[in-house]
């Protein structure tokens, strides 16, 4: 018998919108021309892509529309901007990151300091976020980048992006100051000017658009080297055929987050997050939230501690109960490595560490969704729980 899965998992991914599979279907079926190309094929292509480009640069109040590099997604725009800048000063620098970025942040500077640059991890409070004083002692006259994310995706932390955009520039104005925003665009307002962002890193999927496309903002003034070499596409910044179709799904996905009141969204959220903890109360279920609920988070994401029932025991439930959620960052699924974020926030001898999932909500997720997970929450609990 057919039942309807219900889907909280949206720091994963999102569901693609209808408008944006209809806008690229249409671009499939009727411009299959290249944008590089002169002929009139290609320059109907080009047209959709300039203009994708600059409605996602005014989206973000870029100055202009060539500040926008398509790129496949937030992993090769960060690699872009850490290896780039670590190239340009010959991996004689130091970039400034958190304890809680991104694997494709961690993992590449990991690897820039085997080549001899050095790196700072900051790390953050049981709220996920860091001290504004750690950074401005790390600050030196080594500092090349740095690097932290819009938006925690396993907990919703978000960061003073402004504040943090000051003091790096205040204390040296040669500093790039690079946001990972794949969490935060749609989540928060985003603006690279009022920020003082020099880099940021996106991904459509996370906007009810497609896989596998990008776009990478480099200020007007810098210049990273190529991190995928070829052709010259992108003039010169980003070698590889454009793929039109993808990257008109990706305007179209911003055109929808024109319309879409932002701060009614998080209220959205916040109403969902109540109607799971009230049903964990109601009926006694022994729980902690990690991170906060109030001041400077993203309500998209409710991330718990389920007391005493192991995460793979909760995924596999609910799972098999017809509800998706996840145990923290889609990019270490399947492995057994524990979340490296609730580790920097509660110490790796933390029970949360094991025993914690996250629910993510989106544009497209009901409340009716919601409230039937909360009854299936509980019911397992009960089931489980055993303090």
């Amino acid at each position: 018998m057919d039942r309807k899965l219900v889907y909280l998992d949206n720091a994963a991914t999102t569901p693609v919108s209808e408008a944006v599979v209809a806008e690229m279907t249409k671009q499939l079926a009727e411009n299959f021309g290249n944008p590089s190309s002169t002929h009139a094929f290609g320059r109907k292509a080009l047209e959709v892509v300039d203009q994708a480009r600059h409605r996602i640069a005014k989206f973000i109040n870029a100055r202009n529309d060539d500040e926008i590099i398509f790129t496949s997604g937030g992993s090769e725009s960060n690699n872009t901007v850490l290896r780039g800048i670590a190239k340009e000063h010959n991996y004689d620098c130091q970039i400034i990151t958190t304890a809680i970025e991104h694997p494709s942040i961690l993992n590449t500077a990991k690897e820039l300091q085997a080549e001899g640059v050095e790196v700072i991890y900051l790390p953050v409070d049981e709220s996920g976020h860091i001290s504004l004083a750690d950074l401005k002692a790390a600050l030196s006259a080594k500092t090349a980048l740095v690097s932290t994310m819009a938006v925690n995706n396993e907990v919703g932390t978000i960061n003073d992006l402004a504040q943090i955009g000051q003091i790096v520039h205040e204390y040296n104005p040669k500093i790039c100051f690079h946001v990972d925003a794949v969490q935060g665009l749609g989540n928060i307002e985003l603006d690279v000017q009022a920020m003082q962002i020099d880099f940021m890193s996106t991904s459509a999927h996370k906007i009810n658009g497609p896989k596998y496309i990008g776009f990478l903002y480099e200020r007007t003034g810098l210049s990273l080297p190529s991190l995928i070499t070829g052709g010259e596409q992108e003039k010169k910044r980003r070698a590889g055929t454009t793929d039109a179709p993808s990257i008109a799904g990706f305007g179209e996905a911003i055109k929808l987050l024109q319309a879409v009141d932002r701060v009614a969204e998080q209220t959205r959220y916040q109403e969902f997050q109540q109607i799971v903890l009230d049903a964990l109360d109601a009926n006694h279920i022994k729980y902690e939230i990690n991170g906060s609920l109030t001041g400077w988070v993203s309500h998209h994401t409710l991330n718990l501690h389920l007391i005493g029932i192991g995460t793979y025991v909760m995924l596999t439930n609910l799972d098999l109960a017809g509800f998706a959620v996840s145990g923290g960052s889609a990019c270490t699924a399947g492995s057994l490595t524990p979340s490296h974020v609730l580790t920097a926030m509660y110490g790796a001898d933390s029970p949360r560490i094991e025993e914690s999932i996250r629910i993510s909500f989106g544009r497209l997720t009901k409340k009716a969704e919601v409230e039937a997970f909360a009854q299936a929450l509980v019911k397992m609990a009960l089931r489980l729980q055993k303090v």
